[in-house]
């Protein structure tokens, strides 16, 4: 018995809308005064905090690294339900999509300076493609690009988040749980890898993530992720080495 699927009935349909959305418009990045001042808020109307769906704008702020995970648990918190950000350096860009929120360009950014940044890969790499197959000789983790690169000394802790937008970012430490490392290029941690890597935050595919131990929340390579329970265990409190290859993540152990 054969299944015409154009008699199937649709399981959906897109359709564009203007939905009304309530845009919280940061103008500190202190998670902590953001907290303080939803209580104050929550207080005087009560009714309004009651699982509100919102926007955090984030245009005003000169702050390439947010806590924006801590900033979304205040809202939570104080039962305001964030849904996605607007405006913010790639940096935050990848955060929010790592925290499974959406993003929006800001409002007065053209649509085509938009495009021409999402398309804009680093002069050093070239991102037309997906490799289909690793290089025959992988640089080994201490040789990490000069140009643009950035060397961080000691431990990047929970909330806190350290990038590289136009190169390697080398951390000579741990990164502990709840922290975040970003890198237009790849990420270098000599130290326990507990917290989220993202590597190739411009869409570079050949960006790679290398650790001493890795026990990562989330790992991204040009904006494609694997979460902790997604790591074969036998490669967990070890050296890894974590890569694009054939379409998906590929991690192995790092002699």
């Amino acid at each position: 018995m054969s299944l015409n699927v154009d008699d199937a009935e649709e399981a959906f349909t897109f359709k564009g809308g203007m939905l009304p959305m309530t845009v919280m418009e940061l103008g500190c990045a202190d998670p902590e005064r953001i907290r303080q001042q939803l209580q104050s808020k929550r207080t005087q109307s009560p009714a309004f905090f009651q699982h509100t769906p919102v926007v955090l704008s984030v245009e005003k702020l000169d702050a390439p690294h947010l806590s924006l995970e801590r900033i979304c648990a205040a809202c939570r918190d104080h039962k305001l339900l964030p849904v996605a950000v607007r405006g913010g350096t790639d940096p935050v860009r990848q955060s929010a999509w790592a925290l499974g929120l959406g993003w929006f360009a800001p409002a007065e950014e053209p649509l085509a300076r938009r495009l021409t940044s999402v398309e804009k890969a680093p002069q050093a790499r070239s991102k037309t493609a997906p490799p289909e197959a690793a290089p025959a000789e992988q640089a080994p983790p201490e040789a990490a690009a000069v140009v643009g690169a950035r060397l961080y000394r000691g431990t990047v802790r929970s909330g806190q988040q350290v990038s590289a937008a136009d190169g390697d970012l080398v951390v000579v430490g741990a990164v502990n749980a709840g922290a975040e490392v970003l890198a237009a290029g790849n990420i270098h941690v000599y130290g326990a890898l507990r917290g989220r890597a993202l590597a190739g935050i411009h869409g570079d595919w050949e960006a790679a993530i290398f650790c001493r131990e890795l026990k990562a929340e989330l790992l991204s390579v040009a904006g494609n992720y694997k979460r902790l329970e997604d790591i074969d265990s036998r490669l967990l409190n070890a050296p890894a080495e974590v890569r694009f290859h054939h379409q998906q993540l590929e991690i192995k152990p790092l002699a």
